[in-house]
């Protein structure tokens, strides 16, 4: 099924936040990425933050394919943290957004990262939310739309992301007329991370 038509002239900007945040290199770091059952590996950052203005937020994939990366290009502002929770030692603490496609694997994978977080062992992250990035055009079958409805009660906060048939394409985002939605969670971020209706 066709994404939206294009509109005639240049396409609207991205969705913007604050000025982007310059990605750490990862030998900066102390530590290495550490294995965490029932959930995501950890990358512990030590005492890396400490003392610097971190990043607004990172963008943590659930699974392979999540599109955290490709969020990260089209909501300036965070870090894409690839598959790893960013745990830095107390007191500095990590601003997290899960991102995970709509199938039932990437939510599978979702629920059980919820469930890393809300069990305590991440006591240096706050998570945001989480980013559901549709995984096909057209309706969301009725057993996703119920585990989805199920995962959201144990986050703060749920985008839902709806299909961009110009990303399947290979368009750059810059060119890209982006539904609503992207710029509603650009809006939420930027307000949680500066005022804190999220904890």
């Amino acid at each position: 099924m066709p994404g939206p038509p294009k509109p005639s002239g240049a396409a609207s900007p991205r969705p913007q936040t604050r000025q982007q945040y310059r990605q750490p290199q990862v030998s900066a770091s102390p530590g290495s990425p550490t294995a965490q059952r029932g959930g995501l590996p950890a990358w512990p950052l030590g005492t890396f933050l400490h003392g610097r203005s971190g990043p607004p937020w990172w963008f943590l994939g659930c699974h392979g394919g999540a599109g955290a990366t490709t969020l990260n290009s089209v909501i300036t502002g965070g870090v894409d943290a690839g598959r790893y929770w960013p745990v830095p030692d107390a007191p500095a603490v990590a601003n997290v957004v899960l991102v995970t496609r709509s199938h039932a694997n990437g939510l599978r994978q979702a629920q059980a990262a919820a469930w890393q977080w809300a069990s305590g062992a991440l006591p240096t992250v706050r998570l945001l939310g989480l980013a559901v990035i549709a995984d096909a055009p057209g309706r969301r079958p009725k057993p996703l739309r119920d585990l989805l409805q199920l995962i959201a009660g144990g986050v703060p906060q749920v985008w839902d992301l709806p299909w961009v048939e110009e990303l399947r394409l290979g368009d750059p985002p810059e060119q890209i007329q982006f539904p609503a939605a992207f710029s509603s969670m650009a809006a939420d971020l930027e307000k949680t991370v500066t005022g804190g209706t999220h904890a």
